[in-house]
Protein backbone atom coordinates (compact mmCIF):
# COMPACT_ATOMS: atom_id res chain seq x y z
CA UNK A 1 0.00 0.00 0.00
CA UNK A 2 1.44 3.34 -1.03
CA UNK A 3 2.19 5.91 1.61
CA UNK A 4 0.67 8.97 -0.05
CA UNK A 5 -0.48 10.67 3.10
CA UNK A 6 1.35 13.58 4.55
CA UNK A 7 0.92 12.07 8.05
CA UNK A 8 3.64 9.65 9.19
CA UNK A 9 3.68 6.98 11.84
CA UNK A 10 7.43 6.45 11.83
CA UNK A 11 7.83 8.47 14.97
CA UNK A 12 5.18 6.39 16.83
CA UNK A 13 6.13 2.90 15.68
CA UNK A 14 9.31 0.96 16.28
CA UNK A 15 10.22 0.11 12.69
CA UNK A 16 13.09 -2.18 13.74
CA UNK A 17 10.55 -4.82 14.84
CA UNK A 18 9.12 -5.13 11.32
CA UNK A 19 10.98 -6.48 8.29
CA UNK A 20 8.74 -4.66 5.83
CA UNK A 21 9.91 -1.29 7.05
CA UNK A 22 13.53 -2.41 6.70
CA UNK A 23 12.99 -3.57 3.10
CA UNK A 24 11.04 -0.55 1.93
CA UNK A 25 12.80 2.23 3.84
CA UNK A 26 15.58 4.54 2.38
CA UNK A 27 19.14 3.35 3.33
CA UNK A 28 21.28 5.63 5.49
CA UNK A 29 24.19 5.52 2.97
CA UNK A 30 21.99 6.84 0.24
CA UNK A 31 20.98 9.74 2.38
CA UNK A 32 24.63 10.50 3.16
CA UNK A 33 25.49 10.29 -0.55
CA UNK A 34 22.70 12.67 -1.36
CA UNK A 35 23.96 15.15 1.21
CA UNK A 36 27.55 14.81 -0.03
CA UNK A 37 26.47 15.29 -3.63
CA UNK A 38 24.50 18.42 -2.78
CA UNK A 39 27.42 19.78 -0.72
CA UNK A 40 29.87 19.10 -3.54
CA UNK A 41 27.62 20.82 -6.02
CA UNK A 42 27.36 23.81 -3.72
CA UNK A 43 31.14 23.93 -3.25
CA UNK A 44 31.66 23.63 -7.03
CA UNK A 45 29.29 26.51 -7.67
CA UNK A 46 31.11 28.62 -5.07
CA UNK A 47 34.47 27.71 -6.65
CA UNK A 48 33.22 28.85 -10.03
CA UNK A 49 32.95 32.38 -8.70
CA UNK A 50 36.36 32.42 -7.03
CA UNK A 51 38.96 34.78 -8.64
CA UNK A 52 41.43 33.11 -11.00
CA UNK A 53 44.66 34.72 -12.25
CA UNK A 54 45.18 34.06 -15.92
CA UNK A 55 48.77 33.14 -16.82
CA UNK A 56 51.11 32.06 -19.58
CA UNK A 57 53.53 29.26 -18.74
CA UNK A 58 56.79 28.67 -20.58
CA UNK A 59 60.30 27.42 -20.01
CA UNK A 60 63.15 29.86 -19.49
CA UNK A 61 66.85 29.95 -18.80
CA UNK A 62 68.81 31.89 -16.23
CA UNK A 63 71.06 34.56 -17.75
CA UNK A 64 72.39 37.99 -16.78
CA UNK A 65 70.75 41.36 -17.15
CA UNK A 66 73.77 43.11 -18.73
CA UNK A 67 75.65 41.69 -21.74
CA UNK A 68 79.11 42.21 -20.20
CA UNK A 69 78.11 40.07 -17.21
CA UNK A 70 77.40 36.94 -19.23
CA UNK A 71 79.84 34.04 -19.68
CA UNK A 72 82.51 34.98 -22.17
CA UNK A 73 85.88 33.96 -23.56
CA UNK A 74 89.14 35.89 -23.47
CA UNK A 75 90.97 35.95 -26.78
CA UNK A 76 94.62 36.48 -27.58
CA UNK A 77 95.26 39.72 -29.44
CA UNK A 78 98.50 38.45 -30.96
CA UNK A 79 99.87 35.12 -32.06
CA UNK A 80 102.16 33.67 -29.41
CA UNK A 81 103.44 30.69 -27.46
CA UNK A 82 102.15 29.80 -23.99
CA UNK A 83 104.97 30.24 -21.48
CA UNK A 84 103.22 30.06 -18.10
CA UNK A 85 99.80 29.99 -16.42
CA UNK A 86 99.02 32.06 -13.34
CA UNK A 87 95.50 30.78 -12.56
CA UNK A 88 93.58 27.54 -12.24
CA UNK A 89 90.03 26.66 -13.20
CA UNK A 90 87.40 27.81 -10.71
CA UNK A 91 89.67 30.49 -9.26
CA UNK A 92 88.37 33.99 -8.53
CA UNK A 93 90.57 36.69 -10.09
CA UNK A 94 90.41 40.46 -9.86
CA UNK A 95 90.36 42.89 -12.73
CA UNK A 96 93.87 43.26 -14.18
CA UNK A 97 95.25 40.02 -12.72
CA UNK A 98 97.52 38.09 -15.09
CA UNK A 99 96.01 34.88 -16.45
CA UNK A 100 98.62 33.59 -18.90
CA UNK A 101 101.98 34.74 -20.30
CA UNK A 102 102.76 34.46 -24.03
CA UNK A 103 106.06 34.75 -25.91
CA UNK A 104 106.70 35.95 -29.46
CA UNK A 105 106.61 33.53 -32.40
CA UNK A 106 106.86 35.96 -35.35
CA UNK A 107 110.38 36.56 -36.67
CA UNK A 108 109.91 40.29 -37.26
CA UNK A 109 109.43 40.82 -33.51
CA UNK A 110 112.26 38.62 -32.16
CA UNK A 111 114.71 41.50 -31.58
CA UNK A 112 114.72 42.28 -27.82
CA UNK A 113 115.84 45.87 -28.59
CA UNK A 114 113.14 46.41 -31.19
CA UNK A 115 111.49 49.25 -29.29
CA UNK A 116 114.81 51.06 -28.69
CA UNK A 117 115.85 50.73 -32.33
CA UNK A 118 112.50 52.00 -33.50
CA UNK A 119 112.89 54.95 -31.12
CA UNK A 120 116.31 55.74 -32.62
CA UNK A 121 114.80 55.69 -36.11
CA UNK A 122 112.17 58.13 -34.93
CA UNK A 123 114.85 60.47 -33.52
CA UNK A 124 116.91 60.28 -36.74
CA UNK A 125 113.86 61.13 -38.83
CA UNK A 126 113.03 64.02 -36.52
CA UNK A 127 116.59 65.34 -37.03
CA UNK A 128 116.19 65.03 -40.78
CA UNK A 129 112.96 67.01 -40.59
CA UNK A 130 114.79 69.72 -38.62
CA UNK A 131 117.52 69.92 -41.29
CA UNK A 132 114.98 70.27 -44.06
CA UNK A 133 113.22 72.95 -42.08
CA UNK A 134 116.50 74.87 -41.67
CA UNK A 135 117.16 74.59 -45.39
CA UNK A 136 113.68 75.91 -46.13
CA UNK A 137 114.26 78.84 -43.77
CA UNK A 138 117.63 79.63 -45.41
CA UNK A 139 116.08 79.55 -48.87
CA UNK A 140 113.27 81.80 -47.72
CA UNK A 141 115.85 84.30 -46.40
CA UNK A 142 117.75 84.06 -49.69
CA UNK A 143 114.58 84.68 -51.68
CA UNK A 144 113.72 87.67 -49.49
CA UNK A 145 117.25 89.08 -49.98
CA UNK A 146 117.06 88.65 -53.77
CA UNK A 147 113.67 90.34 -53.85
CA UNK A 148 115.11 93.27 -51.90
CA UNK A 149 118.17 93.41 -54.13
CA UNK A 150 115.94 93.38 -57.19
CA UNK A 151 114.09 96.38 -55.81
CA UNK A 152 117.36 98.27 -55.37
CA UNK A 153 118.58 97.32 -58.86
CA UNK A 154 115.31 98.39 -60.43
CA UNK A 155 115.42 101.72 -58.62
CA UNK A 156 119.03 102.25 -59.74
CA UNK A 157 118.27 101.44 -63.38
CA UNK A 158 115.06 103.48 -63.31
CA UNK A 159 117.11 106.47 -62.07
CA UNK A 160 119.59 105.85 -64.88
CA UNK A 161 116.73 105.76 -67.39
CA UNK A 162 115.44 109.05 -66.05
CA UNK A 163 118.95 110.57 -66.33
CA UNK A 164 119.22 109.52 -69.96
CA UNK A 165 115.75 110.85 -70.64
CA UNK A 166 116.77 114.24 -69.20
CA UNK A 167 120.01 114.13 -71.14
CA UNK A 168 118.06 113.45 -74.34
CA UNK A 169 115.84 116.43 -73.58
CA UNK A 170 118.96 118.60 -73.07
CA UNK A 171 120.57 117.31 -76.29
CA UNK A 172 117.32 117.91 -78.14
CA UNK A 173 117.30 121.51 -76.95
CA UNK A 174 120.94 121.94 -78.00
CA UNK A 175 120.12 120.41 -81.39
CA UNK A 176 117.25 122.81 -81.83
CA UNK A 177 119.59 125.68 -80.95
CA UNK A 178 122.21 124.38 -83.36
CA UNK A 179 119.61 124.20 -86.11
CA UNK A 180 118.62 127.81 -85.43
CA UNK A 181 122.28 128.85 -85.36
CA UNK A 182 122.84 127.06 -88.66
CA UNK A 183 119.86 128.77 -90.25
CA UNK A 184 121.06 132.15 -88.92
CA UNK A 185 124.60 131.52 -90.16
CA UNK A 186 123.29 130.43 -93.57
CA UNK A 187 121.16 133.56 -93.85
CA UNK A 188 124.14 135.77 -92.88
CA UNK A 189 126.31 133.97 -95.42
CA UNK A 190 123.70 134.49 -98.12
CA UNK A 191 123.39 138.21 -97.36
CA UNK A 192 127.14 138.65 -97.22
CA UNK A 193 127.51 136.81 -100.49
CA UNK A 194 124.88 139.08 -102.06
CA UNK A 195 126.59 142.18 -100.74
CA UNK A 196 129.92 140.79 -101.90
CA UNK A 197 128.48 140.47 -105.37
CA UNK A 198 127.50 144.13 -105.22
CA UNK A 199 130.93 145.08 -103.94
CA UNK A 200 129.66 146.12 -100.56
CA UNK A 201 131.44 143.36 -98.59
CA UNK A 202 134.95 142.14 -98.82
CA UNK A 203 136.02 138.65 -99.63
CA UNK A 204 137.27 138.28 -96.07
CA UNK A 205 133.82 138.92 -94.68
CA UNK A 206 132.38 136.37 -97.08
CA UNK A 207 134.95 133.78 -96.04
CA UNK A 208 134.24 134.46 -92.36
CA UNK A 209 130.55 133.93 -92.91
CA UNK A 210 131.21 130.72 -94.83
CA UNK A 211 133.48 129.53 -92.02
CA UNK A 212 130.76 130.36 -89.56
CA UNK A 213 128.29 128.22 -91.54
CA UNK A 214 130.75 125.32 -91.59
CA UNK A 215 131.30 125.56 -87.82
CA UNK A 216 127.55 125.64 -87.23
CA UNK A 217 127.05 122.60 -89.43
CA UNK A 218 129.79 120.71 -87.57
CA UNK A 219 128.30 121.71 -84.23
CA UNK A 220 124.86 120.51 -85.38
CA UNK A 221 126.27 117.18 -86.51
CA UNK A 222 128.10 116.76 -83.18
CA UNK A 223 124.92 117.51 -81.25
CA UNK A 224 122.96 115.04 -83.39
CA UNK A 225 125.54 112.37 -82.69
CA UNK A 226 125.41 113.23 -79.01
CA UNK A 227 121.57 112.95 -79.05
CA UNK A 228 121.76 109.63 -80.87
CA UNK A 229 124.25 108.36 -78.31
CA UNK A 230 121.97 109.43 -75.45
CA UNK A 231 119.03 107.64 -77.05
CA UNK A 232 121.12 104.49 -77.45
CA UNK A 233 122.19 104.73 -73.82
CA UNK A 234 118.49 105.10 -72.81
CA UNK A 235 117.60 101.98 -74.77
CA UNK A 236 120.50 100.12 -73.18
CA UNK A 237 119.34 101.23 -69.71
CA UNK A 238 115.85 100.00 -70.41
CA UNK A 239 117.23 96.66 -71.64
CA UNK A 240 119.37 96.44 -68.50
CA UNK A 241 116.22 96.99 -66.40
CA UNK A 242 114.43 94.17 -68.22
CA UNK A 243 117.49 91.91 -67.99
CA UNK A 244 117.80 92.55 -64.26
CA UNK A 245 114.15 91.65 -63.72
CA UNK A 246 114.52 88.47 -65.76
CA UNK A 247 117.80 87.55 -64.07
CA UNK A 248 116.44 87.94 -60.56
CA UNK A 249 113.18 86.27 -61.54
CA UNK A 250 115.20 83.22 -62.64
CA UNK A 251 117.26 83.30 -59.45
CA UNK A 252 114.14 83.61 -57.27
CA UNK A 253 112.39 80.85 -59.23
CA UNK A 254 115.39 78.55 -58.74
CA UNK A 255 115.52 79.36 -55.03
CA UNK A 256 111.79 78.70 -54.69
CA UNK A 257 112.22 75.43 -56.60
CA UNK A 258 114.92 74.42 -54.12
CA UNK A 259 112.62 75.51 -51.30
CA UNK A 260 109.73 73.39 -52.57
CA UNK A 261 112.09 70.46 -53.05
CA UNK A 262 113.17 70.83 -49.43
CA UNK A 263 109.54 71.11 -48.34
CA UNK A 264 108.67 67.97 -50.30
CA UNK A 265 111.56 66.14 -48.66
CA UNK A 266 110.41 67.43 -45.27
CA UNK A 267 106.84 66.23 -45.89
CA UNK A 268 108.17 62.83 -46.97
CA UNK A 269 110.24 62.71 -43.79
CA UNK A 270 107.19 63.71 -41.71
CA UNK A 271 105.15 60.92 -43.32
CA UNK A 272 107.97 58.49 -42.62
CA UNK A 273 108.17 59.82 -39.07
CA UNK A 274 104.45 59.24 -38.50
CA UNK A 275 104.77 55.70 -39.83
CA UNK A 276 107.77 55.07 -37.58
CA UNK A 277 105.88 56.52 -34.60
CA UNK A 278 102.93 54.24 -35.38
CA UNK A 279 105.31 51.27 -35.60
CA UNK A 280 106.98 52.27 -32.35
CA UNK A 281 103.65 52.56 -30.54
CA UNK A 282 102.54 49.24 -32.05
CA UNK A 283 105.70 47.59 -30.74
CA UNK A 284 105.08 49.03 -27.27
CA UNK A 285 101.44 47.97 -27.30
CA UNK A 286 102.36 44.50 -28.57
CA UNK A 287 104.64 43.96 -25.59
CA UNK A 288 101.66 44.61 -23.35
CA UNK A 289 99.74 41.84 -25.14
CA UNK A 290 102.24 39.22 -24.01
CA UNK A 291 100.33 39.09 -20.72
CA UNK A 292 96.62 38.25 -20.93
CA UNK A 293 94.82 39.84 -17.98
CA UNK A 294 91.30 39.61 -16.55
CA UNK A 295 88.98 42.31 -17.97
CA UNK A 296 86.86 42.29 -14.78
CA UNK A 297 86.37 40.42 -11.52
CA UNK A 298 85.53 36.91 -12.66
CA UNK A 299 85.85 33.17 -12.16
CA UNK A 300 88.04 31.06 -14.43
CA UNK A 301 85.62 28.45 -15.79
CA UNK A 302 87.70 26.61 -18.40
CA UNK A 303 91.18 26.81 -19.94
CA UNK A 304 90.64 26.33 -23.68
CA UNK A 305 94.37 26.34 -24.53
CA UNK A 306 96.15 24.09 -22.04
CA UNK A 307 99.73 23.17 -21.30
CA UNK A 308 103.03 24.96 -21.83
CA UNK A 309 104.50 25.57 -25.26
CA UNK A 310 101.26 25.51 -27.24
CA UNK A 311 100.88 28.21 -29.87
CA UNK A 312 97.93 30.56 -30.02
CA UNK A 313 96.64 32.27 -33.16
CA UNK A 314 95.56 35.89 -33.35
CA UNK A 315 92.02 36.25 -32.00
CA UNK A 316 91.90 32.65 -30.73
CA UNK A 317 90.06 31.96 -27.46
CA UNK A 318 92.40 31.12 -24.57
CA UNK A 319 90.17 30.87 -21.50
CA UNK A 320 86.47 31.20 -20.65
CA UNK A 321 85.33 33.22 -17.65
CA UNK A 322 82.20 34.01 -15.69
CA UNK A 323 81.89 37.53 -14.22
CA UNK A 324 81.82 37.50 -10.43
CA UNK A 325 79.29 40.29 -9.95
CA UNK A 326 76.35 39.58 -12.21
CA UNK A 327 72.76 40.82 -12.10
CA UNK A 328 70.73 37.69 -12.81
CA UNK A 329 67.74 37.59 -15.10
CA UNK A 330 65.67 34.98 -16.92
CA UNK A 331 65.14 34.85 -20.65
CA UNK A 332 61.95 33.13 -21.68
CA UNK A 333 60.18 32.67 -24.99
CA UNK A 334 56.48 33.25 -25.67
CA UNK A 335 54.43 32.39 -28.71
CA UNK A 336 53.41 35.16 -31.10
CA UNK A 337 49.75 34.75 -30.07
CA UNK A 338 50.68 35.53 -26.44
CA UNK A 339 53.09 38.40 -27.18
CA UNK A 340 50.43 41.19 -27.18
CA UNK A 341 49.45 40.15 -23.64
CA UNK A 342 52.97 40.77 -22.28
CA UNK A 343 54.07 44.32 -21.50
CA UNK A 344 56.93 46.07 -19.77
CA UNK A 345 56.63 45.66 -16.02
CA UNK A 346 54.38 42.60 -16.11
CA UNK A 347 54.76 40.28 -13.12
CA UNK A 348 56.28 36.84 -13.69
CA UNK A 349 56.74 33.99 -11.17
CA UNK A 350 59.56 31.47 -11.54
CA UNK A 351 60.22 27.92 -10.39
CA UNK A 352 63.97 27.40 -10.60
CA UNK A 353 65.40 23.97 -11.24
CA UNK A 354 66.72 22.55 -7.99
CA UNK A 355 64.45 24.58 -5.69
CA UNK A 356 61.25 22.85 -4.47
CA UNK A 357 57.96 24.61 -5.01
CA UNK A 358 54.25 24.02 -4.48
CA UNK A 359 52.41 25.88 -7.25
CA UNK A 360 48.81 27.00 -7.83
CA UNK A 361 49.10 28.73 -11.18
CA UNK A 362 45.70 30.43 -10.83
CA UNK A 363 46.18 31.47 -7.20
CA UNK A 364 49.71 32.88 -6.98
CA UNK A 365 49.14 34.01 -3.38
CA UNK A 366 48.82 30.35 -2.32
CA UNK A 367 51.95 29.32 -4.19
CA UNK A 368 55.04 28.33 -2.21
CA UNK A 369 58.65 28.27 -3.42
CA UNK A 370 58.31 30.63 -6.40
CA UNK A 371 60.31 33.78 -7.02
CA UNK A 372 59.02 37.05 -8.45
CA UNK A 373 60.26 39.07 -11.40
CA UNK A 374 59.12 41.74 -13.85
CA UNK A 375 59.53 42.10 -17.61
CA UNK A 376 62.34 44.54 -18.49
CA UNK A 377 62.93 43.81 -22.20
CA UNK A 378 60.99 42.39 -25.14
CA UNK A 379 62.62 41.53 -28.46
CA UNK A 380 61.18 43.21 -31.53
CA UNK A 381 62.03 40.33 -33.86
CA UNK A 382 61.07 36.69 -33.63
CA UNK A 383 63.70 34.10 -32.81
CA UNK A 384 64.82 31.03 -34.70
CA UNK A 385 62.49 28.89 -32.58
CA UNK A 386 59.42 30.82 -33.75
CA UNK A 387 58.93 32.65 -30.43
CA UNK A 388 59.76 36.06 -29.02
CA UNK A 389 62.43 36.41 -26.34
CA UNK A 390 61.52 38.23 -23.12
CA UNK A 391 63.98 39.25 -20.41
CA UNK A 392 62.77 39.23 -16.79
CA UNK A 393 64.66 40.74 -13.83
CA UNK A 394 64.07 40.37 -10.05
CA UNK A 395 61.37 42.68 -8.73
CA UNK A 396 60.97 41.91 -5.00
CA UNK A 397 63.97 43.01 -2.91
CA UNK A 398 62.44 41.44 0.20
CA UNK A 399 62.56 38.02 -1.44
CA UNK A 400 65.76 37.89 -3.52
CA UNK A 401 66.54 35.10 -5.92
CA UNK A 402 68.73 32.27 -4.58
CA UNK A 403 72.41 33.11 -4.23
CA UNK A 404 73.39 29.70 -5.59
CA UNK A 405 71.56 30.42 -8.85
CA UNK A 406 73.92 30.34 -11.84
CA UNK A 407 73.50 31.43 -15.48
CA UNK A 408 72.42 28.56 -17.68
CA UNK A 409 70.05 26.98 -15.16
CA UNK A 410 66.49 26.18 -16.09
CA UNK A 411 63.39 28.00 -14.93
CA UNK A 412 59.65 27.48 -15.30
CA UNK A 413 58.07 30.89 -15.96
CA UNK A 414 54.49 31.79 -15.10
CA UNK A 415 53.54 35.17 -16.52
CA UNK A 416 50.58 36.54 -14.56
CA UNK A 417 47.83 38.27 -16.51
CA UNK A 418 44.33 39.44 -15.62
CA UNK A 419 42.19 38.31 -12.65
CA UNK A 420 38.90 36.69 -13.80
CA UNK A 421 36.27 34.36 -12.22
CA UNK A 422 37.04 30.67 -12.43
CA UNK A 423 33.92 29.97 -14.51
CA UNK A 424 35.13 32.53 -17.10
CA UNK A 425 38.53 30.84 -17.32
CA UNK A 426 36.89 27.43 -17.82
CA UNK A 427 34.58 28.88 -20.47
CA UNK A 428 37.61 30.55 -22.19
CA UNK A 429 39.56 27.29 -22.19
CA UNK A 430 36.65 25.34 -23.62
CA UNK A 431 36.23 27.87 -26.45
CA UNK A 432 39.98 28.31 -27.10
CA UNK A 433 39.94 32.08 -26.55
CA UNK A 434 43.24 33.85 -25.62
CA UNK A 435 43.66 35.33 -22.13
CA UNK A 436 42.61 38.88 -21.38
CA UNK A 437 45.09 41.68 -21.89
CA UNK A 438 46.70 42.87 -18.68
CA UNK A 439 48.19 46.35 -18.26
CA UNK A 440 50.50 47.11 -15.29
CA UNK A 441 49.45 49.81 -12.87
CA UNK A 442 51.92 52.30 -14.32
CA UNK A 443 50.62 51.75 -17.84
CA UNK A 444 46.89 52.10 -17.11
CA UNK A 445 45.39 55.31 -18.51
CA UNK A 446 44.18 57.73 -15.89
CA UNK A 447 40.51 58.63 -15.86
CA UNK A 448 39.80 62.15 -16.87
CA UNK A 449 38.34 64.34 -14.18
CA UNK A 450 35.21 66.19 -15.15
Amino acid sequence: MLNISENTILDRVDTSRYKSFQKTGLPKANRLFKRWLLSSLLVFVILLFLPWTQNIQTRGQVTTLRPEQRPQTIHSTIAGRVESWYVREGQLVKKGDTIVHLSEIKTEYFDPNLVNRAGQQVQATEGSIGSYQSKVAALENQIAAMRQELIFKKEQLQNKVQQYQLKIQSDSIELSRAVIDLETAQKQFNRTQELYGKGLKSLTDLEDKNLKVQETVAKKVAIENKLLTSRNELDNARLDLINVQNEYANKIAKAESDKFTALSSRYDAEGKLQKLQVDLENYRQRRGFYYITAPQDCYITQAIITGIGETVKEGEAVVSIMPANAELAVEMYVKPIDLPLIGMGNEVNFIFDGWPAFVFSGWPNLTYGTFEGEVVAIDNNIGMNGAFRILVAPSNPSKPWPEALRPGGGAQAIALLNDVPLWYEIWRKLNGFPPDFYAPEGDKPKAEKK
